[in-house]
């Protein structure tokens, strides 16, 4: 290769100061990947115990009603209120606004806190019916 030599080198992550805002962005990625293979997952486990009649369908309850269960359920819940909430700040910095160094960083702390205060909220008017 002629010249590789002279190319630059791309920064490597020792070289990045860790912020709030590339958390929030590895958060996205993270939390949709979770909600893509857990959060299918459930979705076809709840779906086919559904299909299977009362014992498949009890069998699901059953699992989802134990700690484990909910400790899924809860997760699941939180990363769609992530995703969702790091999705809204993207599409704000895709038209252009929020670039701002202040609010940027208010926003990616904002986001996660946001997303957990909703997930509280789902899952305090679940629990305490």
């Amino acid at each position: 290769m002629a010249g590789a030599k002279n190319r630059p080198l791309s920064p490597h992550l020792q070289i990045w100061r860790w912020g709030p805002a590339m958390l929030v962005s590895i958060l996205h990625r993270v939390t949709g990947n979770g909600l893509a293979l857990v959060g299918l997952g459930v979705l076809l486990w709840w779906l086919g115990a559904l299909a299977g009649g009362e014992a498949s369908y009890l069998t699901f309850t059953r699992h989802m009603g134990e700690w484990y269960g909910q400790v899924v359920l809860i997760g699941l819940t939180w990363a769609f209120f992530n995703h969702m909430m790091s999705g809204l700040r993207h599409f704000v910095l895709d038209i252009g606004a929020g670039f701002e160094l202040n609010s940027n960083a208010f926003w990616s702390v904002a986001a996660p806190l946001v997303a957990i205060a909703l997930t509280v909220a789902v899952w305090a008017t679940i629990l305490l019916r």
